[in-house]
C-alpha cells in the first residue's frame, strides 16, 4: 500500500514539474495569463515557473515574418490605374500589445498590417506620378512608407515593419492597350522630331561644308595662280638675263631647236624662201 502511494506521489510531483516549468526558446516571445488575464507582458527567454492550471502561457514565433498582400489598384496623380503586389517584413517588438490588438494571432497581425499598407501604398501613390512610382521615385515611396507604417504599428498592434517592397507594378488589363497606344504615339512624336532637328542640323552642316569647300577651292585657285605667275615672271627673267648675255648664242641654240622639230620627219614638206633668216645658220655653214 506504502509503494502505491509513494508512487502516487512521485508521479503527482512530475505532473505539478511538468506544468510548473516552461521554456521560452531564443526564436520566441511569450506572455504569461492568469485566468485569461494578462500578468507577464514579456517573459525572457530561458526556463521559467508557472502555477499549474492557473498560469497559461502563450508563445509566438519572435522571427521575421513575411506578410505577402493580394494585388491592389491604386490611382497615380495624373489618375493612372496601377496593379500594384507588395510584401512586407515585419517582426513583434511589444508581445503584450500584440497579444491584446490580435489575441496572438499572426493572420490576424498580417491582415492588420496589410490594410494599413495598402492605405499608405494610396496615399504615396496618389501624390507621385507614373514616371516617379514606376522607375524614378519607387525607393523613396518604399522608404517613406515604412516610416509612416512604424509611428502606429508598433504602438497600436506590437509589431516593427522593418520594409515594404513592391513586387510588381502593371497596368490593368482595361486600360493597358490604350496606355500602351499613347506611349508609342508619344515615342513616335519625340523621335519624329529627334529626326527633324538632326536634319536642321544636317542641312546647316552640309551648306557650311560647301561654304567652306568653295572658299578653300577659291583660295588654291588664287595661289596657283599666283605661283604660277610668279614662276612664269622668274622664267621670263632668267630666259631675258641669259638672251642678254649672248643673244647670237641665243638666236643660234633657238634655231637649232627649230630645225629639229621641222625635219624630224621625212615626210614633211616645208616651202620657203631660201634667202629666209629661217635658213641663215644653213646658208653660212654654221652646221657644216
Amino acid at each position: 500500500m506504502k509503494s502505491f502511494i509513494a508512487v502516487g506521489l512521485v508521479v503527482l510531483t512530475l505532473l505539478l514539474l511538468g506544468n510548473s516549468l516552461f521554456v521560452v526558446k531564443e526564436t520566441e516571445r511569450a506572455v504569461m495569463l492568469q485566468f485569461g488575464e494578462l500578468v507577464n507582458a514579456d517573459i525572457e527567454p530561458g526556463l521559467h515557473v508557472k502555477i499549474p492550471w492557473v498560469n497559461t502561457v502563450r508563445k509566438f514565433d519572435a522571427r521575421i515574418q513575411t506578410e505577402d498582400s493580394p494585388s491592389e489598384r491604386f490611382l497615380t496623380l495624373e489618375q493612372k490605374a496601377l496593379e500594384v503586389d507588395s510584401y512586407a517584413k515585419w517582426r513583434i517588438v511589444d508581445v503584450g500589445q500584440f497579444y491584446v490588438s490580435t489575441r496572438g494571432n499572426t493572420s490576424t497581425a498580417g491582415s492588420l498590417l496589410a490594410e494599413r499598407i495598402n492605405d499608405g501604398l494610396r496615399d504615396q501613390i496618389g501624390g507621385r506620378t507614373l514616371i516617379e512610382v514606376v522607375s524614378g521615385e519607387r525607393d523613396e515611396l518604399m522608404t517613406d512608407l515604412t516610416e509612416d507604417l512604424n509611428r502606429t504599428t508598433a504602438s497600436d498592434i506590437g509589431i516593427e515593419v522593418i520594409d515594404v517592397r513592391v513586387k510588381r507594378i502593371d497596368l490593368p488589363d482595361d486600360v493597358r492597350s490604350s496606355v500602351y497606344d499613347r506611349m508609342i504615339t508619344e515615342r513616335n512624336r519625340e523621335a519624329q522630331e529627334l529626326r527633324s532637328r538632326g536634319e536642321e542640323l544636317a542641312i546647316g552642316i552640309r551648306a557650311d561644308a560647301d561654304r567652306q569647300a568653295v572658299i578653300f577651292e577659291a583660295e588654291a585657285y588664287r595661289d596657283a595662280e599666283r605661283i604660277r605667275g610668279e614662276g612664269d615672271a622668274e622664267a621670263t627673267g632668267i630666259y631675258a638675263e641669259v638672251y642678254n648675255k649672248d643673244p647670237e648664242f641665243y638666236a643660234f641654240t633657238r634655231s637649232l631647236n627649230a630645225y629639229r622639230e621641222t625635219f624630224s620627219s621625212k615626210g614633211d614638206v616645208l616651202l620657203l624662201d631660201p634667202d629666209s633668216d629661217y635658213f641663215k645658220y644653213l646658208k653660212n655653214g654654221v652646221l657644216q
